[in-house]
């Protein structure tokens, strides 16, 4: 590809590299110059004009940025016709963003010329929603370099993963100080969190902050037809010891993780029953403002898998907003987070 200034009657053909106007004659940038064109440049006195002109091996922007879209979009993914030299991709129905995120880096880093960009990772989105956008800088890029690009991007690099958990089942542990206007406001919550996957709550169970009551409640008949197992404790789990995770084993499950560098969420626990998975959730997940706990709430809404290298690679980005009403904000004091 060329770039710079050449003669006006020179420039036909070529596309102009920004946009002119001078009297009654406009051209915009990536306009391709015509004949009569050059000739009232060259009557209004331009002895050069600023042009791309496309040389074998070339291909143009539009057309580039089209095929890598094509390469890099996946399940559930819809791509836009190109513009300008951008093609941007957008969620075909409501789900998780899963991107592999090695493969956009290595893209980027073929050549200034080529750029991708996305939403975070594990984003939930919607249909409709636009999540990523691939644009081509200049106004054409070899071939030898798209081709290398999509290569790297391999097929479906960027997808989204529809919701499959629709029944969720919910049990929380009472103490005498626990109002039960506050669990009623933790279910209602819950769902509100659910709505958008289309999951609803199959089954609800309230039982005393014990580990023997809890273990019946997770192996009730209540429990059975859950794909998915939300325990709210009267009170944050705050060991491996603790009621919640002691009653998940007893009931023959596991636990798998616990704890999180996510803040407000530290205090959230992972495990299973057998095929169910089971979250213990953190005390802020009484409150509908964003924490830990929606991270992982709507990967397993999602039937993806949540790994100890999961949770532990949240760290960074993992420091979230603070919600007023916890009982032990950061900034107050020495007592642990939820």
């Amino acid at each position: 590809m060329k770039f710079g200034p050449v003669p006006p009657m020179e420039a036909v053909g070529a596309l102009a590299a920004h946009s002119i106007r001078t009297g009654d004659l406009v051209i915009r940038k990536g306009h391709r110059i015509s004949e009569d064109d050059a000739v009232r440049l060259a009557h209004a006195g331009f002895d050069a004009v600023t042009v791309v002109q496309l040389e074998p091996g070339d291909v143009g922007e539009d057309e580039a940025a089209d095929r890598l879209a094509e390469a890099f979009a996946g399940d559930n993914v819809e791509i836009e016709s190109p513009f300008t030299g951008r093609s941007n991709l957008f969620a075909s129905l409501a789900g998780i963003l899963q991107i592999r995120r090695e493969t956009v880096d290595a893209v980027n880093r073929i050549d200034e010329a080529i750029t991708v960009a996305t939403l975070p990772e594990f984003r939930p989105v919607v249909a409709g929603e636009m999540i990523g956008t691939i644009k081509i800088i200049p106004y054409a890029v070899p071939e030898v370099l798209l081709d290398e690009a999509i290569r790297c991007a391999g097929n479906g690099a960027i997808s989204v993963m529809p919701y499959r958990v629709k029944r969720v089942g919910v049990i929380s542990t009472l103490t005498p100080s626990l109002k039960a206007s506050v669990v009623d406001k933790t279910v209602r919550v819950l769902q509100q969190r659910l709505d958008p996957a289309g999951a609803t709550i199959s089954a609800e169970t309230r039982v005393r902050h014990d580990v023997s009551e809890l273990r019946d409640a997770l192996s009730s008949p209540a429990m059975h037809d859950a794909e998915l197992i939300v325990v709210f404790g009267a009170s944050a789990i705050a060991d491996r010891r603790d009621v919640i995770p002691q009653a998940i084993e007893a009931a023959g499950g596991q636990v798998e993780h616990f704890g999180m560098p996510v803040d407000p969420g530290n205090l959230l626990l992972i495990g299973s029953r057998g095929s169910v998975p089971v979250i213990g959730a953190p005390g802020c997940a009484r409150s509908p403002k964003e924490n830990g706990f929606d991270w992982m709430l709507q990967r397993m809404l999602a039937g993806l898998p949540v790994r100890r290298e999961d949770i532990t690679g949240l760290g960074v980005g993992g420091l979230l907003m603070e919600i007023i009403s916890r009982p032990q904000p950061r900034a107050g004091g020495e007592s642990k987070p939820e």
